[in-house]
Parts: structure tokens; sequence; C-alpha cells
């Protein structure tokens, strides 16, 4: 996954995988979560919001499940574990 660097005070990158449809999230604080069925749609409304944060904390955080995970993958693959999510 290519991570795109975020100008945000609450996001610091994004990345999306559009086979398996995950998106990680890399938090200012150093946190990284991956949401699972989240629709490229969703994820290049995330790029191009005015606010990205604003956008995920409405469109983003209240509708997928989430996982938190280690250091961001540069190779994330789609797997059971990929669906194993809390919400």
């Amino acid at each position: 996954m290519v991570r795109v660097a975020l100008q945000s005070t609450v996001l610091q990158a994004a990345s999306y995988r559009d086979r398996c449809a995950l998106l990680e999230l890399e938090f200012r604080g150093g946190a990284i979560y991956r949401y699972v069925g989240v629709p490229a749609q969703t994820y290049r409304e995330l790029l191009l919001a005015e606010s990205h944060g604003q956008y995920f904390n409405t469109h983003i955080r209240p509708r997928f499940a989430y996982t938190k995970i280690g250091p961001a993958s540069s190779g994330a693959k789609c797997d059971s574990a990929d669906t194993q999510a809390t919400r």
C-alpha cells in the first residue's frame, strides 16, 4: 500500500488497498488503525476533503469496523486476519 501524507491536525497518513477495501490511517499520536470494507470512493473523498479529520469523524469512524495495528505495513495482504475487526 502506498502511504499518502495528509495535512491534518488529526491524521498523519493514509493508505488504501482497493482489492481488499482496506484503509489504514496513521494518526498524529502514532497509532495506526486498519478499517475494513471501506469503498474506494470513501478513500478518495477523504483525500479530497477540506478537513481530513472532520471527514474521518463523520464518514469513517462511525461506519467501518477497525483494528488497531502496529507500524504501517507496506505490503498488507487480504486474508482472514483482515476481517477480524472491532467496531
